[in-house]
């Protein structure tokens, strides 16, 4: 026996139906969905990105706004 770890989106229909599909084959159980907690350098990162594309999109937007004030 061996243990297989999928991360899938919950969200996505496809994504569920593609698992209940596997899981009704009878050659996978599900064991235990274990939720995982972010760790500090994953929420930092997360900052900075949203950071970037904040400073990138006001760059970006700035001629458009300024032809509208």
């Amino acid at each position: 026996m061996c243990t297989v770890t999928l991360q899938y989106d919950h969200s996505s229909a496809l994504a569920r139906r593609k698992m209940a599909a596997l899981l009704a084959t009878g050659l996978f159980t599900q064991l235990s969905i274990q939720p995982q907690e972010p760790t500090k350098e994953e929420i930092n990162e997360d900052r900075m990105l949203t950071q970037a594309f904040m400073e990138h999109s006001k760059r970006s937007m700035s001629d458009i706004i300024a032809r509208y004030v």
